[in-house]
């Protein structure tokens, strides 16, 4: 038997347990704690100083899973440097005297059936590769609900009449899909939940305030990583628009990406690297329907989001429209965080009652 973890990225943990567990019934699925200051502090002691930071946090979580007991590793590895690290986590876990394998199944943003396959077949040679297909479509669509009532709920929390419906509907309704073992009963629980979610009272103003979100992926998907801003933006009554989840990385990213490059032409002629050609994009759009402010995520370090960043602010000044730029790292200040987002949210009040 083999113990199999994965580092923590928000919510994404629970298909991919449904998915290990189904094609590895009899191994462990060893499930992440959760991200905390201690995951950060081992992260960030044994990392080199200038690498990004969700190096420093996925293996902080490696960390921790390997002194849970786990053996293996499976990581999915971005599009940019990201998507080399695999391997040099693996030397610093060696070198500190780990002995784990990791499994890294997207190399430079890419992958392939084929290609994960093999690697499926390094921690079990005799998984079953029609279970696998048959629980990677039902994962895949799990991502795919999970993610809908998420951009639904980022719209409408910052306006529940009663207070943590949203929060505590959703919970069970995580917990619900952790317990499926058929598309058709993931299905009817997803019809179930979203008729639920769409009875939540709310009160939107006509001229409520509305902000997007772009950024670095890791960072926006990962709610510990950038001081849990969605929900700091909905205390104060604001509509959220956030354009990167799982299931538009792995199967919206690709051609969407020719749309951006048509629509933002004037603005770059050559991708700039995992998510920072789309942020462009993603900006003027903002700009172009109505939304009242722009707040763009990265972690320290970041180089796509580095050269992206001029643009963007060259964008908002031609429309006119208020850009806040947060860079985390692990000594970001929660305090610092909170009197930036007070000063942003005032500016945009005052800009809307004008």
């Amino acid at each position: 038997m083999t113990k199999i973890a994965f580092p923590q990225m928000g919510d994404y943990y629970i298909p991919a347990t449904f998915l290990l567990s189904h094609i590895f019934p009899k191994d462990e699925i060893i499930k992440a704690p959760k991200i905390t200051s201690k995951t950060i502090e081992l992260g960030t002691e044994h990392s080199p100083e200038f690498v990004c930071t969700p190096f420093k946090y996925t293996l902080g979580t490696m960390i921790e899973c390997i002194e849970k007991g786990a053996e293996t590793l499976i990581q999915m590895g971005g599009g940019c440097r990201y998507g080399y690290y695999a391997e040099l986590q693996e030397k610093i876990l060696k070198d500190l005297d780990y002995n784990c394998k990791i499994i890294n199944l997207v190399t430079e943003g890419t992958t392939s059936l084929k290609r994960i396959n093999k690697l499926l077949k390094q921690i079990n040679p005799k998984y079953s590769k029609i279970k696998a297909l048959y629980y990677g479509f039902i994962t895949i669509k799990m991502v795919k609900y999970m993610d809908e009532i998420d951009d639904y709920i980022r719209e409408n929390i910052g306006f529940e009449i009663e207070k943590g419906s949203f929060e505590s509907l959703k919970e069970e309704m995580l917990i619900t899909f952790s317990h499926v073992n058929t598309y058709r009963q993931l299905y009817r629980a997803y019809k179930r939940y979203l008729k639920k979610f769409h009875k939540i009272k709310v009160h939107k103003p006509d001229n409520r305030l509305k902000i997007g979100i772009i950024g670095e992926l890791y960072t926006i998907m990962e709610p510990f990583s950038n001081y849990f801003l969605e929900k700091e933006l909905a205390k104060h009554h604001i509509e959220i628009k956030r354009f990167t989840n799982v299931h538009y990385l792995l199967f919206e990213k690709a051609h969407k990406y020719k749309k951006y490059k048509k629509y933002s032409k004037e603005y770059f002629t050559y991708s700039m690297g995992a998510d920072a050609s789309d942020n462009i994009a993603r900006c003027k759009y903002l700009c172009e329907n109505d939304y009242d402010g722009i707040i763009h995520i990265k972690s320290s370090f970041c180089t796509p989001e580095i050269g992206a960043m001029p643009i963007i602010n060259k964008i908002a000044d031609i429309y006119q429209k208020p850009v806040l730029f947060f860079s985390f790292d692990s000594a970001t200040s929660e305090t610092g965080i909170q009197t930036r987002l007070e000063a942003f949210y005032d500016m945009l009040e005052m800009r809307k009652d004008k």
